[in-house]
C-alpha cells in the first residue's frame, strides 16, 4: 500500500504522538508498505523550530525507509489560542504543497489534533479518491473547554464546525480508549465508523532493567535513592504543582527523592514552586534523548500519571504504556471516573489517588515505601498486561487490517466543505457542557 500519514508532530520531537507515528510509519514500511509523513518543521515541546530546521520552508529527507516531508510552521514561544490556530493555519497552508508533491496515496492516515488538518486531508481524499482513517488522539473542543483555555463563543463554534466536519469526511476514525467512543457516539458518529486502536510502546526497546548499576541513577547521584519519576509533557492538563506539595510532605524519610524531567521552561517553572514549598528532595531536569528512554524509565521505582481534576474524562497519557513496558509499579493522580484511573484499575499495575490532593499523593507513596514487595508485584503485572494489550506489533497489526479492510470497499468521496459556522448549536453546546 501506498500510505500518507498527516502528522503534525514527527521524529525527532521526543514526547507525544510524534515517538508513536515515527514507529507506526517505520512498522509499516517493514512489513514492505510506501510510506510518505508530511509534518512540521520539529518544535515540540520547545515551542522552537530546532536548530537544524530552521530557515527552510521545506525539506524532504528519507529515515529509515520513510519519505519525510517537512513544511515551515509559524511558532510563538508562548502558548495561546490565538497562537495556536496561527500555527494551525500555518500549517494548513504549508503542508498542503507537499502532500501533492509525491505519489498518489492508496489511504490516508491523519492524527488530530490540530482539528484543522481535516481541512486539506480531506481535499486530497476527495482529489485521490482514496479513503482517510482519523487517528483522534485528543477531543480538542471539550479539552480546551474543560480547561477554560477556549471562552470565546465564536471559538468555541469554530472548533465544533471542524469537529463535525473532521468526524464527516473521514472514512474511519480510530479511537486510542473507550471513553472516545463513547464521546463521538454522542456526537452522532456512527458506532460502525469508530475502532478502537490504542496506543502502543515497544515492549523490546522500554523493558524492566536493572536498578542496579543504571547509568541515569549513577549520573544523577540516585544511586541508593526511592526514586519517584515523572517524566513526560509539562502543560496545564497535568498541574505538577501537586506532586512538588506531595515531596515536601514527604521530606521526613530522606531516601525518598522525587525526579521530574520535562521541558525547560516548565522545569523552571517548577523549580520556583518548589523553593517556595521549600521542597528539597525535588530533582528537574531536562527532558533526556529518546535513546536514553529506556534506562529513565528503569530508574524509577514508582512513576507518576498526574492530571487535573477537570481533565476531560476520555484524556489518556501515552506515558501510561511506556511505565506499564518499564516494569515499574505506578501513581496516578487522576479523576477516578475517566480513561485514564480505569486503564490503571484494569492494568493491575498501579494504584489511583485523587487529582489536585497533595496529601493523598503523599499518603500513596509512603505507603508504597514501606511495601517492597508490593512495589516489585505492580510492576510485574504492569508489564504482563503491557505486553498482552500494548504491544507494538498487535497495534501494526491492527492499522495494516483496517488499511487493508477499507481498500477492498468502494470510495465515497465526501465532498470537503466545512459547515457553516453558523449553522452550530453553539450556544446550546456551551450550555450543555
Amino acid at each position: 500500500m501506498r500510505i500518507l500519514i498527516y502528522s503534525y508532530n514527527y521524529h525527532p520531537e521526543p514526547i507525544g504522538i510524534a515517538p508513536l507515528m515515527t514507529e507506526l510509519a517505520e512498522g509499516l514500511v517493514k512489513r514492505g508498505h510506501q510510506v510518505r509523513v508530511v509534518t512540521g518543521m520539529p518544535n515540540y515541546p520547545e515551542r522552537s523550530i530546532y536548530a537544524d530546521y530552521r530557515g527552510k520552508l521545506y525539506t524532504t529527507e528519507q529515515r529509515n525507509g520513510v519519505t519525510v516531508q517537512r513544511c515551515y510552521v509559524w511558532i510563538c514561544p508562548k502558548p495561546g489560542l490565538l497562537a495556536r490556530m496561527t500555527l494551525d493555519a500555518s500549517f494548513v497552508m504549508t503542508s498542503m504543497v507537499q502532500a501533492l508533491n509525491g505519489e498518489k496515496p492508496d489511504i490516508i492516515l491523519l492524527t488530530v489534533p490540530p482539528l484543522p488538518v481535516s481541512v486539506p486531508a480531506a481535499l486530497l481524499s476527495w482529489l485521490y479518491s482514496c479513503p482517510i482513517v482519523l487517528n483522534v488522539q485528543d477531543i480538542l473542543p471539550e479539552a480546551a473547554m474543560h480547561l477554560g483555555l477556549v471562552k470565546s463563543k465564536l471559538a468555541i463554534r469554530v472548533f465544533e464546525a471542524l469537529e463535525k466536519f473532521a468526524y464527516r469526511t473521514a472514512t474511519k476514525i480510530s479511537v486510542i480508549a473507550d471513553g472516545f467512543t463513547e464521546n463521538l457516539i454522542k456526537k452522532g458518529v456512527p458506532r460502525q465508523k469508530i475502532t478502537c486502536i490504542p496506543n502502543w510502546v515497544d515492549v523490546n526497546f522500554i523493558r524492566p532493567l536493572p536498578k542496579q548499576g543504571n547509568a541515569f541513577r549513577k549520573k544523577y547521584g540516585l544511586e541508593d535513592q526511592f526514586v519517584v519519576l515523572y517524566s513526560g509533557n509539562i502543560a496545564l492538563t497535568q498541574g505538577l504543582e501537586t506532586v512538588i506539595e506531595a515531596a515536601a510532605l514527604l521530606q521526613d524519610i530522606a531516601t525518598i527523592k522525587f525526579v521530574i524531567v520535562g521541558e525547560r521552561n516548565a522545569c523552571e517553572r517548577l523549580r520556583k514552586h518548589a523553593q517556595k514549598c521549600n521542597a528539597n528532595n525535588v530533582l528537574l531536569l531536562e527532558l533526556q534523548p529518546r535513546e536514553q528512554l529506556p534506562e529513565l524509565m528503569a530508574a524509577a521505582d514508582l512513576s507518576l500519571i498526574v492530571q487535573r481534576r477537570n481533565v476531560v474524562a476520555f484524556n489518556m497519557p501515552s506515558k501510561f504504556q511506556l511505565i506499564l513496558a518499564s516494569g515499574r509499579a505506578l501513581v496516578a493522580s487522576v479523576p477516578s471516573h475517566g480513561s485514564m484511573a480505569k486503564a490503571v484499575r484494569n492494568s493491575g499495575g498501579g494504584v489511583v489517588v485523587p487529582p489536585e490532593q497533595p496529601d493523598r499523593l503523599a499518603d500513596a507513596i509512603r505507603t508504597l515505601y514501606s511495601e517492597p514487595e508490593q512495589v516489585a508485584a505492580l510492576g510485574k503485572q504492569g508489564r504482563r498486561y503491557a505486553m498482552t494489550h500494548y504491544s507494538f506489533e498487535q497495534s501494526l497489526d491492527a492499522y495494516e487490517a483496517l488499511f487493508g479492510q477499507l481498500l477492498t470497499q468502494p470510495v465515497v468521496p465526501v465532498v470537503p466543505v466545512v459547515p457553516a459556522i453558523a449553522s452550530c448549536p453553539s450556544e446550546k453546546a456551551v450550555s450543555h457542557r
